[in-house]
């Protein structure tokens, strides 16, 4: 492995060699135009056979096709559990768009001058990130349930923040990596989110390149990754012997914890049997304990499905679906809410570039598709937890009583 001269732009370069493949590990700033022209010179030299960027399936799609990202049907994202990844999508492009106003800067533009000059080059493109869900989940759980918490809700606030982006994350972008600064803003203690964003991805797209050298051979490769990653590849790429086994480990889901799934069924099997305490005294107080359960937790479920302005049959939606879902942990009310929103007022991710605006005043909430189903969701499950509890402790008072 030798370190290079840097580039013109100052862009660091990394070169190393693997059999009889050599690579060139160029560090960008992701937010600089100079190591966009680079990226764009470099390719043009025809030094290259194939050209690595660092992006994963998911965010090269969100790049090459942006409209088609806009076009996607939010009801089809839920249906096939790309929830995570369109929202981890949408919130890195909020971030950019609020660098592009504020700076007149473009993010990532050198990964696009990497894709458009292989394209016209007829050179492979190499995918070598992890994909992005897969780094959230690992992320999480890497986390505590509030720290996990203010990462995820921090994500949502992004897309409607109007904060203006500190010079000082401009400068961490340019030395550092584009995902870190990002979410890192939202966590309270940077180390717990190093580890997943950071190493992991160094071994992934350290073990990625092994993969690409071994099994296709090609003569030269052009690594296109930000400056922060660059050290960490070379490194891996001298320490891994399987990259097989080693993008097996790396795309691993943790494992979820019981416990927190074994409470909710606690509460089921109390107000069950608080059923079953009422039919066996009389069948009178068995079908008044029901109605309770049914009017409060139906009601204050479809209330707040009703401020919301969801559609009618949405609040009636609410109304049916609460006191059935409470008493089963699998599904949530505000699930089967919003997706009643979704399918009778289908919103498409499209709404989600106009949240930034309509969230700056009350009525924007409510007119903004993306941002009613969001406040639909919230108030319907919070009036159907609030009904569980109230109709609970009617229920224990109708027994003791």
């Amino acid at each position: 492995m030798t370190d290079s001269p840097a580039t013109p732009s100052n862009d660091p370069i990394i070169e190393t060699r693997l059999g009889e493949t050599r690579i060139t590990l160029l560090g960008t700033a992701h937010v600089s135009r100079r190591s966009a022209e680079t990226v764009q010179r470099m390719i043009d030299s025809g030094d290259f056979d194939a050209v690595a960027v660092e992006l994963c399936p998911s965010r090269h799609h969100a790049l090459s096709e942006p409209e088609a990202l806009a076009q996607m049907d939010l009801l089809q994202v839920f249906r096939q559990g790309k929830a995570a990844m369109v929202a981890a999508n949408l919130a890195m492009g909020a971030y950019q768009q609020r660098l592009a106003e504020q700076y007149g800067i473009e993010p990532g533009a050198e990964m696009r001058a990497a894709m458009q000059g292989a394209g016209a080059h007829g050179l492979p493109l190499l995918l070598i990130d992890r994909e992005i869900g897969t780094t959230l989940r690992r992320t999480a759980a890497n986390l505590s349930w509030w720290k996990r918490w203010t990462l995820f809700s921090g994500l949502l606030v992004s897309l409607v923040s109007h904060e203006e982006v500190d010079e000082a994350e401009i400068e961490k972008l340019k030395e550092g990596d584009m995902l870190e600064t990002a979410f890192a803003e939202f966590a309270h203690d940077r180390q717990d989110l190093y580890q997943p964003l950071i190493t992991e991805r160094d071994r992934y797209m350290a073990a990625r390149l092994l993969q690409e050298a071994r099994d296709k051979a090609p003569r030269h490769i052009l690594a296109v990754v930000g400056a922060g990653h660059l050290k960490g590849i070379a490194e891996q790429l001298e320490r891994i012997q399987d990259p097989a086994a080693e993008l097996r480990q790396l795309d691993a889901l943790p494992p979820r914890s019981r416990w927190p799934r074994l409470i909710p069924w606690v509460i089921v099997g109390l107000v069950l049997f608080g059923f079953y305490l009422g039919f066996s005294r009389s069948s009178d107080l068995g079908w008044q304990l029901v109605s309770d359960w049914v009017l409060i937790n139906g009601g204050l479920s479809a209330l707040g499905a009703l401020i919301a302005a969801a559609h009618p049959l949405t609040v009636v939606t609410a109304f049916v679906a609460a006191p059935i879902t409470s008493l089963n942990p699998t599904i949530g009310a505000g699930m089967v809410t919003a997706a009643a929103e979704l399918f009778l007022r289908k919103p498409q991710v499209r709404d989600f570039s106009a949240l930034r605006h309509d969230t700056t005043s009350l009525r924007g909430w409510w007119r903004n598709r993306v941002s009613r189903t969001l406040l639909v969701f919230l108030f319907s499950t919070l009036g159907s937890a609030a009904g569980t509890y109230l109709a609970g402790f009617r229920i224990f008072d109708r027994l003791t009583g």
